[in-house]
């Protein structure tokens, strides 16, 4: 592709496309003038199309969506109408793994093949497809059972870890189709392939639904998600009036004094954070949601994203409120389309009743909220990064400092927090902060959620209190499902595993840093001792090349030379092991300690916790 402005046009669905999004062309694009145009040359920059940047992901997404793929005359097209050079939209388009910059069919199936749906069957699908419908990631040959316009790839996870195997249907079109499915079958992949179609089944039931001590997970199951009123009748709401009554200093100190910390990962006070952006004397403020969990294991944000949508509002508009931010977004991860329909309803509907806009709840105080849809790059999860995308860059880590809470989004003060972290604001502000506290350990305070998977009898989204014992949660799972625990990876792919006797360690923050481990984004995916891990491990690796941005050396090399080693291991067995793991444990350092985001510095933890803990590899070493 010319990466330079060029005469490529687009077509008429393209065209169409693009406009839904940007709005029809005004006088400076008439689909022949260009845009700042003086004697044959583009003028690109200033302050307008620095104000329509951000249009650039949402306007890909229309591509993509419109033809299945991002041709040369599409990306023009977007170029001119937001004045952003042919390069750098090219440097973006290339960047998400959901994003085609070549023919692609407009059917095509993305077939997870990750470290959950693998130990689920996985394998025997792709299996299937790859004999009936021909290879991924190209069209199906003349003999195939399937059409011309259809396809498959593999895909790293969908977030229905719980349904495993998973596979996400995408139909481009005028009225283009995106269905997340689990439970899925060979011959459920083959004809979402050759007809279109994937069976139509409801998210199972919560295995706690019904229960009246939970908190965050009160409401999904038993309140319609996408009615305002029952979430009213529910109780909702109630939260953002209070916080109004209380004013922002007393809503930050409530944050603060519950001792609330975040539910991403990085476990950073949210009251500390709040308190930062309030603090800081420029504005705008935003106020980020950061919805797009893509940690191998992990589903919890979807289950609250599509069982409670209104909650997330209601909690991002009282975070809004306390740091004085009149913009926010919602980042959500490209594969979650239920999760996506439901939010933008619930965002319109409480436009519509006054809970956003211009007065909120009557209360003289500006807050709008903006979706911006993912496009399947696990590295956005970090916040520089998902700052960078929603900004219409490529999502690659800032340097810290400065960080968020002083130049953040559009390089002003920002509040990230996950959806998690927001589900417990309503609940904090409504029984205060002591009451919280109560519920947990004096360090970790509150309940949590957790994300049960693998070899259990009822895998699901789980919410106990903060140190309950990890025995005690895969016992409330159902326990095994037959064998005996070989290993449980906690944390997803960024984590750590353990040994499956190591029962007794307590799912608090103090408690996982006692053991060596960390909660990170609360997978607990059980491996039954069938599983092979050393495919696991592999798979792991392979993640971590994928999803690595490629902005720093150590952890753009770092990862592949770690899949490399990984797979002489496990090639030759004996043969320099001992070589082999040291220079694995060198990679791991490297990463660790030089990479500029967490993605580097955590891609050796699960594999270097199942050398040293688990002795994988380590029978070859003798």
């Amino acid at each position: 592709m010319d990466l330079r402005f060029s005469d490529a046009q687009p077509t008429a669905a393209e065209r169409a496309a693009v406009d839904a999004v940007l709005g029809p062309p005004d006088s400076g694009w008439d689909g022949g003038e260009r845009v700042g145009e003086r004697d044959g040359h583009i003028a690109l920059g200033g302050q307008a199309a620095r104000a329509r940047r951000p249009l650039l992901l949402p306007a890909l997404h229309a591509l993509q969506s419109s033809t299945g793929w991002i041709s040369e005359g599409g990306l023009m097209y977007v170029c001119r109408r937001l004045s952003v050079p042919p390069a750098e939209a090219w440097g973006v388009a290339t960047f998400y793994g959901m994003f085609s910059t070549a023919p692609r069919p407009g059917r095509v199936l993305h077939v997870c093949d990750d470290i959950a749906c693998r130990t689920r069957g996985a394998l025997d699908v792709i299996a299937a497809l790859e004999r009936e419908c021909g290879p991924a990631h190209h069209a199906p040959t003349e003999d195939a059972v399937v059409p011309a316009d259809a396809g498959w790839i593999r895909s790293p996870c969908l977030g229905l870890c719980d349904q495993a195997p998973a596979a996400l249907l995408t139909v481009a079109g005028d009225h283009p189709v995106e269905h997340l499915a689990g439970g899925l079958t060979p011959a459920d992949a083959i004809a979402a392939v050759s007809a279109g179609t994937l069976p139509d089944r409801p998210r199972p039931a919560l295995p706690q639904q019904g229960d009246r001590t939970l908190r965050l997970l009160r409401r999904v199951g038993t309140v319609d998600p996408t009615d305002i009123d029952d979430y009213r009748r529910s109780g909702g709401f109630a939260a953002l009036e209070r916080a109004i009554e209380l004013g922002p200093a007393a809503v930050i100190r409530e944050v603060t004094d519950s001792r609330l910390l975040g539910r991403g990962g990085a476990a950073f006070p949210t009251g500390r954070k709040w308190d930062a952006v309030a603090r800081q004397p420029a504005r705008p403020r935003y106020v980020i949601c950061n919805a797009d969990e893509s940690e191998p294991g992990t589903f919890k944000d979807r289950v609250l994203l599509e069982g409670d949508p209104f909650a997330i509002i209601e909690a991002m508009t009282i975070a809004a409120f306390a740091v004085g931010a009149e913009h926010g977004y919602i980042y959500l991860r490209g594969e979650y389309p239920l999760a996506f329909e439901r939010v933008a309803h619930a965002v319109e509907r409480a436009r519509e009743q006054g809970w956003l806009g211009d007065d909120v709840a009557g209360a003289g105080f500006r807050f709008d909220i903006e979706l911006r849809k993912g496009a399947g790059a696990y590295i956005c999860g970090e916040e520089t990064a998902l700052i960078n995308s929603i900004e219409g860059y490529r999502g690659e880590p800032r340097n810290k400092p400065p960080f968020p809470v002083e130049s953040g989004l559009f390089r002003r003060p920002t509040v990230i927090n996950n959806v998690e972290t927001l589900a417990n604001i309503p609940h904090i502000i409504l029984e205060g902060a002591a009451a919280f506290a109560s519920v947990g350990t004096p360090e970790s305070t509150g309940t949590r959620l957790f994300c049960v998977c693998g070899a259990v009898q009822r895998p699901g989204v789980y919410e106990v209190p903060l140190g309950t014992t990890l025995g005690s949660l895969i016992d409330l799972a159902g326990g095994p499902s037959g064998r005996s625990i070989q290993a449980v990876l906690l944390g997803g792919a960024a984590g750590s595993f353990v040994r499956g006797d190591e029962r007794d360690i307590p799912l608090s923050f103090e408690g996982a840093r006692a053991a060596g481990v960390t909660l990170g984004s609360g997978v607990v995916m059980v491996f039954d001792e069938s599983a092979d891990l050393r495919d696991t491990l592999l798979r792991i690796a392979r993640f971590f090349r994928d999803e690595s941005c490629g902005q720093c050396v150590p952890c753009r090399v770092g990862t592949v030379r770690q899949e490399e080693a990984l797979h002489r291991l496990a090639r030759n067995g004996t043969q320099d092991a001992a070589n082999e793991l040291a220079l694995l444990a060198e990679i791991g350092a490297a990463m660790k300690d030089a990479s500029i985001c967490g993605l580097g510095h955590t891609a050796y933890s699960a594999i270097e916790s199942a050398v040293h803990r688990l002795g994988i590899f380590r029978e070859a070493d003798g």
